[in-house]
C-alpha cells in the first residue's frame, strides 16, 4: 500500500508537468454500488445475451457483466486515446481474422520477408510478434517431462536409499510419478467410456433415425414411437437421455468423438514418455544463454490454425474489432495485438515463458495476457525476473488463476507474483478468477481457482463467445477467457490515461469493482462456500464503467 501511495504521488507530480489529459473534460458519472440489493435474473439468457453477457451492466441487465456497454454508451463516445500494444502470449493468433486482422501489431522497423533482423532485435522477420514454438504444436506436461529426466536416477529406489543431499529431488520425482500415474490412468478410463458410449449411441442413432425419416429428432419424435420392439426401446431410452446433452443426435455424436479425440491426443502427447517434441526446433529448454530459436509464423505450423485457437479466441475477447458489422465487439478499442507464441498443447517451458515476456516488453507492449499456468516449474526464476523485468519497464501482466476450482492460497500456481510461504516480489500482475454469468449462490465459475491472497479480481470466463481461426466464432470458457477481459479494460485505461502506471491500473481494477456479501459455491461443491468478498484480494468482480471513472479522477 505504501508503494501504490508514493507512486501516485509520482504519478501526480508527472500529470502537473505533463498536463496530460487536461484538455479533456472530467468524467462526471456515478459509480455503481449496492449490488447486494440488486434483484437476482430468474428468466434464463437468450442468444444475443449469452453472445455479450460479458459486456452486461449488472444493475441494468442483473446479469454480472463488465459493464463494458455502459462504459462505451456513457463514458467513451466522445473519447479517443493513444494506441496500446497489448501482448498475447499464448497458442498463437490466426493473424487473418476477419474480426482481428486490422488491430495486429505490425513491427514497423522490420521488411517482410527478406531473412534478415532490419531492427537488430534478434529475431528474424518478426512482422507480427515472434513464434518460440516453431513448429511445435504438442508437448508434454512438465510433471511427465520430470519423471523422463529424473526417472533413469531414482526408478525402483527407495527413500532410504537416497542422500541427504538428493531427497528433495527424489521426493520430486515421486510426487510427479504419482501425478503421472493418475492422470494416465483416468485419461485412459475416460477414452474407453467415450468410445464405449459411442459404440451403443451409434447404431441406437442410425436404427431409429432410418425408422423416422430423420436424423434430427427430438425428445417428442422418440416418444411418439409407437410398436417399438425391445431392441428400439432400449435404442429410445438411451436416445432420449443422450437428447440431455445437445439439441440432436448428432450434435451429442459429434461432442463423444471430439472427447475421444480429446482423450487419445492425451495420451499420445501430455503422458508420451518415449518422445522428444523439443527436438525439431533445436533448442535447450534448460540452457536460457541461447534466446534467438523459433520463427515469426506467429499462428503456427497448422494449415487450419486448429492449434491457434485458444490464442485467438483471447486476442478476440480483448480486441475484437468494434463496431466493423461483423462478429464480435472486443473489450478494447484502439489497441494492437502482438502474438508471442510460446504455449503448446501440453505445458509451456519455463524458458520459452520468460523470453516471450521480455520479447513483448522489449517490443513495446504495455499490457500482457498470460492465459495459461501449470503446478510444476523447473525454472520459476527465469520467469520471475521476466515479471521483475516488466514491472521495471511499467508493463501490466493479466494472468488467468487457472481451472482446478483450487484454493491457490494452499497450491502454488506458475506464473505467478508470490510464492505460498512469501510477499509478492513483483506488483505489476493481476491474476483474474472467472465470474458465471448466474448470479447469485453459482455466481463464480465451477471450474474457477479462488484465493483471498493470490487471485486479485474475478471476471466473466463461462461460455464466452469470441474469435475463432479461419473466420468462425466459438463459445470457449475458463479462467484463459476470464484474463482477457480485464487486459481490455486495462489497455482502455492505459490507452486514455497515459500517465497512469502499471500499478496504478491495476489497483484502479481491484478497488473499482462490484463486491458482494453474498455466499458462493466454490469448485462446484454445494459443501463448500464463502462470502463473494473473501475469495480474492480485492473481494470484486471487475466492473470497466467503474474503472474509468476512478482512473480519470486519479489521472488529474
Amino acid at each position: 500500500m505504501n508503494l501504490f501511495k508514493s507512486s501516485l504521488l509520482a504519478a501526480g507530480a508527472f500529470a502537473v508537468l505533463s498536463s496530460c489529459g487536461s484538455s479533456v473534460a472530467p468524467i462526471v458519472a456515478t459509480p455503481i454500488e449496492n449490488i447486494d440489493t440488486n434483484p437476482l435474473k430468474t428468466a434464463p439468457l437468450n442468444d444475443e445475451q449469452y453472445k455479450r453477457w460479458g459486456a452486461a451492466d449488472l444493475v441494468a441487465d442483473t446479469i454480472p457483466g463488465m459493464s463494458v456497454d455502459k462504459a462505451y454508451t456513457e463514458l467513451l463516445n466522445k473519447r479517443k486515446g493513444q494506441t496500446v500494444i497489448v501482448g498475447v502470449v499464448d497458442s498463437g493468433v490466426d493473424i487473418e481474422h476477419e474480426d482481428l486482422k486490422n488491430v495486429i501489431w505490425v513491427n514497423e522497423d522490420e521488411i517482410a520477408g527478406n531473412g534478415k533482423d532490419d531492427d537488430n532485435n534478434g529475431y528474424v522477420d518478426d512482422i507480427h510478434g515472434w513464434n518460440f514454438l516453431g513448429d511445435i504444436v504438442a508437448e508434454n506436461m512438465e510433471y511427465v517431462r520430470y519423471v523422463k529426466k529424473l526417472g533413469p536416477k531414482y526408478e525402483g529406489k527407495s527413500e532410504a536409499s537416497i542422500s541427504a543431499a538428493n531427497r528433495e529431488e527424489f521426493a520430486l520425482f515421486q510426487k510427479a510419478k504419482a501425478e503421472y500415474e493418475k492422470e494416465y490412468q483416468e485419461t485412459l478410463a475416460n477414452k474407453t467410456q467415450y468410445e464405449q458410449i459411442l459404440q451403443q449411441v451409434r447404431p441406437a442413432h442410425e436404427a431409429i433415425s432410418e425408422k423416422l425419416g430423420k436424423e434430427d429428432y427430438t425428445a417428442q419424435d422418440l416418444a411418439g414411437i409407437t410398436n417399438a420392439t425391445p431392441t428400439e426401446q432400449q435404442y429410445i431410452a438411451g436416445l432420449t437421455q443422450m437428447l440431455n446433452y445437445g439439441d440432436t443426435v448428432p450434435e451429442v455424436l459429434k461432442e463423444l468423438e471430439g472427447g475421444v479425440d480429446y482423450f487419445a491426443g492425451r495420451l499420445d502427447s501430455h503422458f508420451n514418455l518415449e518422445a522428444d517434441f523439443r527436438a525439431v526446433l533445436n533448442d535447450d529448454a534448460d540452457d536460457f544463454s541461447s534466446k534467438y530459436y523459433g520463427n515469426g509464423d506467429v499462428d503456427g505450423p497448422d494449415v487450419k490454425k486448429e492449434d491457434a485457437r485458444h490464442g485467438t479466441h483471447v486476442a478476440g475477447i480483448i480486441a475484437g474489432q468494434r463496431n466493423n458489422g461483423i462478429g464480435i465487439d472486443g473489450v478494447a478499442d484502439n489497441v494492437k495485438i502482438m502474438v508471442v507464441r510460446a504455449v503448446p498443447d501440453g505445458d509451456e517451458y519455463d524458458k520459452d515463458i520468460a523470453l516471450a515476456l521480455r520479447y513483448a516488453v522489449d517490443n513495446g507492449a504495455k499490457v500482457i495476457n498470460t492465459s495459461f499456468g501449470k503446478y510444476y516449474s523447473p525454472h520459476p526464476e527465469w520467469v520471475r525476473d521476466a515479471i521483475k523485468y516488466a514491472a521495471s519497464k511499467d508493463v501490466l501482466i493479466v494472468n488467468a488463476a487457472g481451472n482446478e476450482g483450487i484454493d491457490l492460497d494452499e497450491t502454488e500456481v506458475y506464473p505467478n507474483d508470490q510464492s505460498l510461504t512469501g510477499p509478492e516480489y513483483a506488483n505489476n500482475v493481476l491474476t483474474v478468477g472467472a465470474l458465471n454469468y448466474k448470479y447469485g449462490s453459482e455466481l463464480v465459475a465451477n471450474f474457477s481457482n479462488y484465493g483471498d491472497s493470490n487471485v486479485d479480481v474475478f471476471a466473466p470466463g463461462v461460455k464466452i463467445w469470441a474469435t475463432t481461426p479461419l473466420n468462425t466464432y466459438e463459445y470457449l470458457q475458463g479462467t484463459s477467457m476470464a484474463a482477457p477481459a480485464v487486459s481490455g479494460v486495462a489497455a482502455t485505461i492505459r490507452s486514455l490515461y497515459p500517465n497512469l502506471t502499471a500499478v496504478q491500473v491495476k489497483q484502479i481494477i481491484m478497488d473499482s469493482g462490484l463486491s458482494s456479501k453474498s455466499p458462493v459455491v466454490l469448485g462446484g461443491d454445494p459443501s463448500n462456500s464463502q462470502n463473494f468478498n473473501a475469495i480474492s484480494k480485492s473481494g470484486k468482480m471487475v466492473n470497466m464503467y467503474n474503472a474509468l471513472i476512478m482512473a480519470d479522477k486519479m489521472s488529474r
